[in-house]
């Protein structure tokens, strides 16, 4: 009887993958998959430099929150460098230089070109009655016929925002009191019928796909669905390097059971590698071509939406890192403050600082900074004075001011 894949040994090139691994290995396998090699950060970027990392991580979460800058441009910031924002304007909207489509992937997102066929068995499931939210599937049967009028206004008239839909209606204010317009457009959003052609500040304004994604990804074919899936979970362990059921899944938001399947074809085939992780609870896949290096991080303050952190279990399993974001936590009651990045030190997360980009002063204030119990602050405080001033030089703000909350604070304000 042949040997079932589980017990043939696994290997990369002529190295037998491990079995178990412990917690620093873990990490340092996840911060290197994730582009944290402990970069040059103070060459100047170019897109040369951007688009392999764009490719490693699969994707840049959107947020509306803009206290210090738009979550989409931090992920690059942090593992390159300083880089000028127009490249990437340019190569999320530019016509001639495109690079990006927006999805609902892990949340709404800018993903490469080439990875939207594989994301058109999502579309597909909202255009049969299963959205992203039940509220659009809800809508796409109650108001059929005018769907049907926004998707032709949108092809008569091109790019389109929700103030401009006939028959939309009013906000009701705030992120999820959409107007009748705005939720259809983004109903069909939804449901690959329109996409995004360009932002009027951080407004969506919609158009068909035709006019905005090149005739030659579209012409590519479409993917099964369980290929797609298992297609994206790949693409999601090798971002990870190593990591749960959960954390895989959770990189492009893939359905449980559907996940489930892929893992297991994806593990038979050996693309995947079942491992013991010191300290975790739950069973870990490591990708074949996971880099195991003997050091990897950093030195980089990262978005609360970095792919790194931005699964909270896993962060709190990687670095002991409890990490919440508390933008809709009552004042009086935030712990650490409005808007905290933490900070990457070498392979660990040694601090967080809550930080506003004050554009009318310009200024980058720490209003907050805090030490985690197993860093050193002297150490910790001069990286991180680095690290803040490199930002505000690359947010174009001339000053870094330190406010005196914060385990860190005097210390860091002392260097600054």
């Amino acid at each position: 009887m042949p040997p079932t894949s589980q017990s043939r040994p696994r290997r990369r090139g002529t190295t037998k993958l491990p079995d178990t691994l412990t917690i620093a290995q873990a990490r340092r396998i996840a911060l290197a998959a994730q582009g944290f090699n402990f970069p040059d950060r103070t060459k100047k970027i170019t897109w040369a430099h951007m688009a392999p990392m764009v490719k490693r991580i699969n994707l840049l979460q959107i947020d509306s929150v803009n206290v210090v800058v738009r979550s989409h441009y931090m992920p690059l910031f942090s593992r390159l460098g300083a880089y000028s924002h127009d490249t990437l304007d340019q190569r999320t909207f530019g016509r001639a230089k495109r690079a990006f489509f927006e999805a609902w992937a892990h949340e709404a997102s800018l993903l490469p070109l080439e990875l939207h066929p594989l994301m058109r068995w999502r579309m597909a499931r909202a255009r049969n009655g299963d959205g992203t939210y039940g509220s659009m599937s809800r809508f796409a049967i109650d108001e059929k016929s005018y769907l049907d009028t926004v998707l032709d206004f949108v092809t008569r008239n091109g790019p389109t925002g929700a103030s401009e839909v006939p028959g939309g209606g009013k906000s009701e204010g705030g992120w999820w009191g959409w107007s009748r317009g705005k939720l259809a457009l983004e109903t069909l959003f939804d449901q690959g019928l329109v996409t995004t052609a360009t932002r009027r500040g951080f407004e969506r304004l919609y158009d068909i796909p035709e006019r905005v994604i090149a005739p030659e990804i579209l012409a590519i074919r479409t993917p099964s669905e369980a290929d797609s899936i298992r297609q994206l979970l790949e693409l999601s362990a090798r971002a990870h390097g190593v990591g749960t059921e959960t954390d895989l899944r959770d990189y492009f938001r893939l359905p449980v059971a559907e996940a489930k399947t892929a893992l297991a074809e994806l593990v038979e085939s050996q693309v995947l590698h079942p491992v013991a992780v010191q300290g975790w609870k739950q069973a870990a896949y490591m990708h074949r071509d996971a880099p195991m290096p003997r050091k990897a991080g950093g030195t980089a303050l990262l978005s609360p939406f970095d792919p790194i952190v931005w699964e909270r279990a896993r962060a709190e399993r990687l670095f002991d890192f409890h990490y919440r974001i508390e933008i809709y936590t009552p004042a009086h009651k935030r712990q650490f403050g409005y808007y905290v990045l933490p900070f990457l030190m070498r392979d660990r997360i040694v601090g967080r600082v809550c930080l506003k980009a004050d554009r009318q002063a310009n200024v980058l204030r720490a209003n907050a900074a805090h030490i985690e119990s197993h860093a050193e602050p002297e150490a910790t405080a001069t990286a991180l004075a680095g690290e803040l001033k490199l930002m505000a030089s690359w947010l174009g703000l001339s000053a870094v001011e330190v406010e005196p909350k914060g385990a860190l604070s005097r210390t860091l304000k002392a260097l600054l």
